[in-house]
């Protein structure tokens, strides 16, 4: 499962509901949820804070969680 499908499970979101909101195909929620190869993009992102009505950055904060520049400590 990936960081988005953390959050999504977390907050207990439907995925079907998502994919109607967003019009993204429900192929595609599930592939963002499911695979760590697939690669969020940031209108998809911000179509799905939209669709459950979180705050855009509270969703990028949790699935960029532990992301950091090369050589920062």
């Amino acid at each position: 499962m990936t960081r988005l499908g953390e959050y999504l499970a977390r907050k207990s979101v439907n995925k079907a509901d998502v994919a109607r909101k967003t019009g993204l195909h429900k192929t595609r929620v599930i592939q963002l949820t499911n695979s760590d190869t697939a690669r969020l993009s940031v209108e998809e992102l911000y179509l799905i804070s939209l669709a459950i009505d979180v705050d855009p950055s509270e969703v990028m904060r949790y699935v960029c969680e532990g992301v950091e520049l090369p050589g920062a400590n």
